[in-house]
């Protein structure tokens, strides 16, 4: 279809497109001027994103669009509803009571029935880029739209509370369960390291390792100590018993020994002199003989007594030694068994520590989780309540009459075009064309009108039409 032939069939069929225009336009007109008032009651409230008091954490998702429409959509749930029902006491009015059996049959609840119905009249609205949430009511009495409204709106706030605070109530009973079980491990750890340090006689603050360790150290110098000596003594003990024995230090040391041989040398020298006066058959020189030859026998007693001195010198620096030894050694092992004690005291301590840092962190949660349970102030605030409106917000009968104007201009249009397409009527050349394959040579004037006379008031009633020329006439010729 061409534009010319679309204003074609508007122009032919005009009176029934402008009937239809009117008829969409009084009704509407009409229904709009019957339709009972209807008033919409706005309530606005905002989401407070502050620190939370108890916790003093700043949420920063409160502000996420996910959050906003989390909110929306709590506001449009079926607990909201009933809470507003429930709130409102409207199920024990026998009159609404009445109406759900006569609507419903008997079928679910009065409050889910009546929650369904208020939800249909309540419209939430959230702001683009702010916390301000909108709840808009719309009910034929205004102050009943404006009650709805803030029944709505504190029915949020309660959920939003109830929300908050259930959760809360049952960390706190499941951490309070957590919490008898955290202390009776504690009280179990700390009865075994009590019975543990009771059994190995250790205290919390025992320095019995400290001085068995001082005590280690001090045997360990004493032994390196000893075994000096005693090597020193077996030293001069081997001298004392070999060939230089009389050079050994405490036989050259010894005051008597000294004496001795200071005697015994005088003794000789005068041995000396008395044979070169008398000669060595002189009794004098024989007696002076067997004077010299006992105090050498007196002497060589003397160094033997002293080298056998050191001897036991020696002895008893070893056995000092080998006692220090089997001393450091039962020291070692006692040290030993000490700190295998103090490491298994520890694996109990250590235990014990754990189970305290599980009971503080429990203790924590658990205060956090009670003090949340107990609060009765959410982040829901209401920044303005609803009030009665003035004025009706539907119908509105200029929108309704323009739009109207505009279904009904495209009703009457498509009317039109319907009644054309099942009756077909020539408007143009153009249709006969479509319509018969035909070409037009010449189309004659209407009757009346100025082309259809001809200069001299000939009328011009003939037409021609193309293909009366064609193939089959020119054949009958």
């Amino acid at each position: 279809m061409t534009l010319t032939q679309f204003f074609s069939i508007l122009r032919a069929r005009w009176l029934t497109g402008l009937l239809i225009l009117a008829a969409v336009v009084g009704l509407t007109a009409v229904a709009s001027l019957v339709w009972p008032k209807r008033y919409t009651a706005v309530a606005s409230v905002v989401v407070d994103v502050k620190p939370d008091p108890v916790s003093a954490v700043m949420y920063p998702g409160l502000n996420s669009p996910a959050f906003m429409a989390t909110q929306v959509d709590i506001i449009q749930s079926d607990r909201v509803a009933q809470h507003v029902v429930r709130s409102l006491k409207l199920a024990d009015n026998p009159q609404v009571r009445q109406q759900w059996l006569s609507e419903t049959g008997g079928e679910g609840t009065v409050e889910q029935w009546l929650g369904d119905s208020f939800q249909q009249n309540m419209d939430v609205k959230p702001a683009r880029e702010s916390s301000v949430i909108s709840i808009s009511y719309k009910a034929p009495d205004p102050r009943f739209a404006a009650a709805l409204a803030n029944a709505f709106v504190q029915a949020y706030i309660d959920v939003s509370l109830e929300l908050r605070v259930d959760p809360a109530r049952q960390f706190s009973s499941f951490f309070d369960g957590r919490l008898k079980a955290a202390r009776e491990n504690l009280e179990q750890a700390q009865a075994r390291l009590s019975a543990f340090q009771r059994d190995k006689g250790i205290i919390a603050t025992d320095e019995r390792l400290d001085i068995e360790n001082a005590r280690l150290n001090e045997l360990n110098t004493q032994l390196v100590a000893l075994q000096a000596v005693s090597s020193e003594s077996r030293s001069r003990e081997a001298q004392a018993q070999g060939a230089s024995s009389d050079r050994t230090q405490e036989v050259l040391g010894n005051a008597l020994i000294g004496s001795m041989k200071a005697e015994l040398a005088r003794s000789e020298a005068r041995l000396q002199e008395l044979g070169a006066r008398y000669g060595d058959n002189h009794p004098q020189v024989i007696e002076a003989k067997a004077s010299i030859a006992e105090q050498r026998a007196r002497l060589d007693a003397e160094i033997k007594r002293v080298s056998a001195g050191i001897g036991v010198t020696s002895t008893i620096n070893r056995q000092r030694e080998a006692q220090t030894r089997a001393e450091l050694e039962a020291q070692r092992a006692k040290v030993l068994r000490m700190k295998q004690v103090r490491d298994e005291g520890a694996v109990i301590a250590r235990d014990v520590e754990n189970a305290q840092r599980i009971y503080d962190s429990l203790q924590v949660r658990y205060s956090q989780s009670n003090l949340e349970s107990q609060t009765t102030q959410g982040n829901i605030n209401v920044l303005t309540p609803a009030v009665p409106p003035i004025k009706a917000s539907s119908p509105r009968l200029v929108l309704n009459l323009l739009v109207a104007l505009f279904l009904g201009t495209l009703l009457a249009i498509g009317a039109c075009v319907l009644l054309e397409f099942r009756n077909r009527r020539v408007r143009s050349t153009t249709d006969i064309t479509e319509a018969l394959g035909l070409s037009v040579l010449g189309v004659l004037p209407r009757p009346k009108s100025k082309l259809a006379i001809g200069r001299h008031g000939v009328s011009m009633q003939q037409r021609v039409v193309g293909g009366l020329t064609g193939p089959a006439s020119a054949g009958r010729s």
